[in-house]
């Protein structure tokens, strides 16, 4: 009688352990899959914590973030070490010749920001050193527990002022994020490449990506500073594939992955300066538009003149700026992943309570990055307060 009595009673104490078993497991995928609040950031893996002990906090930002011309950069980059923000970017002058050097900001707030050193000062490179022209859209990675530093430049010559003809990648590493950063390799590509980024999967193999009249991609060795195979050019501007907007030119590529999907952001000039988003299975594509518009920018009809006129008909947007572009994904002060790039005015507009020179100057801006239907989405660009609440 009671081994009759017993074996039902066991029986169903299995299926019943394993029916919840299979609920954990389902429920637990359904959370870390579905986004069931189209307002909520995208999750950044990290060890920092935004919400202790049940306590509200609120970030407030005003964006241009940083409004001194001084360290005024274009393309900025931004990682968090610990409790600390630094920044790196295209100091000024961009255009007119060799600037000074690779510049490190530092904050530990966000919000303000003062110079932390020089990673490379131009004024103490020999006239010799490969590398001593502009310095372009620099990035500082964290991959296997060093900090890599990937710098765009040149050589100056006589007959190459800007250092342009040879424009090319340069790879760096260090121990800490503020250096010293020491050369391992470059240049990396037998071409000219601009705007190198890297991206680290989950198997440990990094890729580089890069612009230059086009997108391109490739695998990386990272302590040797060589490619891996041939560097692939996947994307140019005027595909016909691709809609007008980026008829102009496609640059600043930057890569996330999410939930198996691999994401990269880049921008165009085509109406001013807007961020494009492509999505793809692979690290190495194909590489397919995640979404047919922008999603964000800004877009001026006379600011880009006869290369606006390639996009077809568009209104401006309603902000005050000419640019808003070239932007790269950090971990923000609610620990989830917010974008930055260089915000500048239109003409007209000025900063907030100062008196700016004749041509505006290139300045930090940061807005939250979320993720929606499927899509990362940056709402935006912001010029009024702003508060994050976490």
């Amino acid at each position: 009688m009671s081994r009759f009595s017993f074996m039902p009673v066991k029986g169903f104490l299995y299926k019943s352990a394993f029916f919840v078993l299979l609920f954990l497991i389902f429920n637990t995928t359904l959370k870390a899959q579905v986004v069931t609040d189209d307002e909520r950031p995208a999750f950044a893996d990290s060890p920092n914590k935004s919400v202790k002990n049940g306590n509200i906090h609120a970030f407030s930002f005003r964006n241009p973030i940083i409004q001194d011309t001084t360290i005024a950069m274009r393309d900025h980059f931004i990682i968090r070490v610990g409790n600390k923000w630094y920044c790196t970017g295209s100091s000024l002058p961009v255009w007119t010749g060799p600037n000074p050097g690779v510049r490190l900001l530092v904050s530990d707030d966000l919000v303000h920001w003062k110079q932390q050193s020089w990673l490379i000062d131009a004024s103490k490179l020999s006239p010799e050193c490969p590398y001593n022209g502009r310095f372009w859209a620099p990035e500082i990675h964290l991959i296997k527990g060093k900090f890599w530093l990937t710098v765009n430049s040149g050589k100056v010559t006589t007959q190459d002022p800007k250092g342009m003809a040879n424009h090319n990648i340069w790879l760096f590493s260090a121990d800490n994020v503020t250096g010293p950063y020491k050369l391992v390799n470059g240049p990396l590509t037998p071409q000219y490449n601009n705007d190198a980024t890297l991206f680290e999967d989950s198997d440990g193999q990094v890729y580089l990506y890069c612009s230059g009249n086009g997108l391109f991609q490739a695998k990386i060795d990272l302590e040797k500073g060589e490619i891996i195979g041939e560097l692939q050019k996947f994307r140019t501007a005027r595909e016909s594939i691709n809609p007008r907007w980026m008829w102009g030119g496609i640059e600043g590529p930057f890569v996330l992955k999410r939930e198996g999907i691999y994401y990269m952001f880049f921008s165009t000039w085509t109406r001013g300066y807007e961020v494009g988003l492509l999505k793809s299975k692979s690290p190495m594509g194909p590489w397919d538009l995640a979404s047919n518009e922008p999603i964000f920018g800004t877009r001026k009809k006379a600011y880009r003149g006869e290369v606006a006129r390639v996009a077809g008909g568009f209104e401006d947007s309603k902000d005050p700026y000419a640019e808003t572009g070239h932007n790269a994904i950090f971990e923000g002060p609610d620990g989830k992943l917010w974008s930055s790039c260089h915000y500048i005015f239109y003409k007209g507009q000025k900063f907030p309570g100062l008196n700016e020179m004749e041509e505006p100057k290139p300045q930090l801006g940061i807005e939250p990055l979320y993720f929606r239907n499927g899509l990362f989405a940056i709402d935006g660009p912001t010029w009024t307060e702003q508060t994050i609440k976490y």
